[in-house]
C-alpha cells in the first residue's frame, strides 16, 4: 500500500475524487481548504494501481499552478484488505482472470516511474560524498590489487559508487530524460577519471612490485566476462525496478568497475601500456554490457514516459542508444579477439 497525497487547488477536489473512484482506490480523504485556497487530498492506493493513479493525477494537474504530489510508504495498514469471494467463472473467464491477475502481480512488484527516477537521480549527484567515496574506494582497490588481497578488493567494489550513474544513464535514455543522461555521463566520466588519477599517484609512490595475480587478472578480458557483465547489469536494473536494493551488493562485486579503472592507473604509472590497454578493454566491456542489459530490461518491463509524445521521443532515443551499445559491444569483442590472437 502507498499513500498518494495531492496538495492542489480546492477546485480540483471533485476531479481527484473521481479518479479515486474510477481506479477503485482503497480509501480517500481530504483536509479543509487552506487560506491559499489549496487542500490536501490523500489516496490509499494498492501497489498495482500506483502508476495508473499517478498518471491520471499528472494528466489533470499538468497545467495547474502550485501543486505537489507526494508518495508516502506507511509502515503498516490495518485492517488488511479482504479478498472478495471468487465467483463461478466459465473457462474463458478463468483464463481472462488469470491474465489480469498476472498483470496485477507484475505491477505490484514494480516501483512507479516517479519512484525509480527519484532513486536514480540521487546516484547522479556529483557532490563531495561521491568524490570522497571514489577516492577512498580507489585507494582501497589499489592496495588490495598490489597486496593481492581479494577481501580488500571486494571491499573497494562495495564502496565504489560507479554502478548507480550507469543505471541512471540507461534509465534516462529509456525515458528520454536528457538532463539525467547528461548528468549521469558527467558523473561517470569524472568518477572513472578521478579513480585512474588516484591510482597513478599510488603507483608512483608504491615501493613494491606490480606482479600480483589479482592485479594481472584485471589486465585481460575473457569472453565469459561479457556474459557476466550483461547478467549483472540486468540484475541491477531489475533490483531498481522492484526496489530490492539488497541485490545491488552482489552486482557490485560481480561486475566491478573500480578494480579495472584502478588497474589502468597502476599500469600507466609504471609505463606498462599493454597491460593498461587490457584493463581499459575490461572496463569498457563492463560499462557497455551494464548499459546494454539495463536498456533491454527497461524496454521489456515497459518503463516509458507518461504521455504519447514523450513515449514516442523516448522510443527513438532508446533504440538509438541500444544500437550504439550493440555496435560498441561488437567492436569490443573484435578487439578482444585480436588482442588474444596477438598475445597468443
Amino acid at each position: 500500500m502507498k499513500i498518494i497525497e495531492v496538495i492542489a487547488d480546492a477546485a480540483n477536489l471533485d476531479t481527484i475524487v473521481g479518479i479515486a473512484e474510477q481506479q477503485e482506490v482503497e480509501d480517500v480523504w481530504f483536509s479543509q481548504k487552506n487560506e491559499d485556497g489549496r487542500i490536501a487530498i490523500r489516496l490509499l492506493v494498492s501497489h498495482e494501481k500506483r502508476q495508473k493513479v499517478l498518471d491520471a493525477l499528472q494528466t489533470i494537474l499538468h497545467n495547474a499552478d502550485n501543486y505537489h504530489i507526494l508518495i508516502v510508504t506507511p509502515d503498516t495498514v490495518l485492517p488488511k484488505p479482504v479478498e472478495p469471494e471468487p465467483e463461478a467463472l466459465t473457462p474463458e473467464q478463468q483464463e481472462e482472470e488469470k491474465a489480469r491477475e498476472k498483470e496485477r502481480k507484475k505491477a505490484a512488484l514494480m516501483s512507479t516511474r516517479e519512484e525509480i527516477l527519484a532513486q536514480v537521480e540521487k546516484d547522479t549527484q556529483l557532490n563531495n560524498n561521491f568524490v570522497l567515496l571514489v577516492i577512498l574506494s580507489a585507494i582501497v582497490a589499489a592496495i588490495g590489487l598490489l597486496e593481492n588481497n581479494i577481501a580488500v578488493i571486494v571491499g573497494a567494489m562495495v564502496i565504489a559508487p560507479l554502478l548507480g550513474p550507469n543505471i541512471a544513464f540507461s534509465l534516462g535514455a529509456s525515458l528520454g530524460e536528457k538532463q539525467l543522461v547528461a548528468g549521469s555521463l558527467k558523473t561517470i566520466f569524472i568518477g572513472i577519471t578521478l579513480a585512474i588519477i588516484c591510482a597513478i599517484g599510488i603507483g608512483l609512490l608504491w615501493p613494491g612490485n606490480f606482479s600480483s595475480s589479482e592485479l594481472l587478472s584485471r589486465t585481460d578480458v575473457a569472453y565469459s566476462g561479457t556474459a557476466i557483465a550483461l547478467a549483472s547489469g540486468a540484475a541491477a536494473s531489475l533490483s531498481l525496478i522492484s526496489s530490492t536494493s539488497s541485490v545491488l551488493v552482489g552486482v557490485m562485486v560481480a561486475v566491478a568497475l573500480m578494480p579495472p579503472a584502478v588497474t589502468i592507473g597502476l599500469m600507466l604509472s609504471i609505463s606498462a601500456f599493454d597491460h593498461a590497454l587490457g584493463a581499459t578493454l575490461l572496463l569498457a566491456v563492463n560499462i557497455v554490457c551494464i548499459n546494454l542489459s539495463a536498456q533491454l530490461v527497461f524496454l521489456f518491463r515497459g518503463i516509458r514516459p507518461r504521455t504519447w509524445l514523450e513515449a514516442h521521443k523516448a522510443k527513438q532515443s532508446r533504440l538509438l542508444y541500444i544500437s550504439v551499445w550493440l555496435l560498441m559491444l561488437g567492436l569490443l569483442i573484435v578487439a578482444i579477439y585480436l588482442r588474444h590472437e596477438t598475445m597468443g
